[in-house]
């Protein structure tokens, strides 16, 4: 299950970046692949539609969100989090 959502993230932010999904790395920034921040919120977006949860957010604040967008291992950790509470 982690492979899977590792996979749709990174091809979701990939797409986003208007990469190939091989061309993104777990340890690359948002900034890195050159998404900005309406990019971002189009990607939690399509993440949310993706995996059918609900990431807290705010566009507004980001620094203060409890979704980690560090880089983007810590955006694939995050959403596997949210996936395993919804289950539980």
């Amino acid at each position: 299950m982690a492979e899977h959502v590792r996979d749709k993230v990174i091809h979701i932010l990939a797409e986003q970046a208007v990469l190939e999904p091989g061309d993104v790395s777990l340890d690359q920034t948002l900034e890195d692949l050159g998404i900005d921040s309406l990019g971002l919120v189009e990607s939690i977006f399509a993440i949310e539609e993706e995996f059918d949860i609900s990431i807290p957010f705010n566009a507004n604040a980001p620094s203060e969100s409890e979704f980690d967008i560090s880089s983007i291992a810590a955006i694939v950790g995050a959403v596997e989090g949210l996936i395993a509470a919804q289950r539980s």
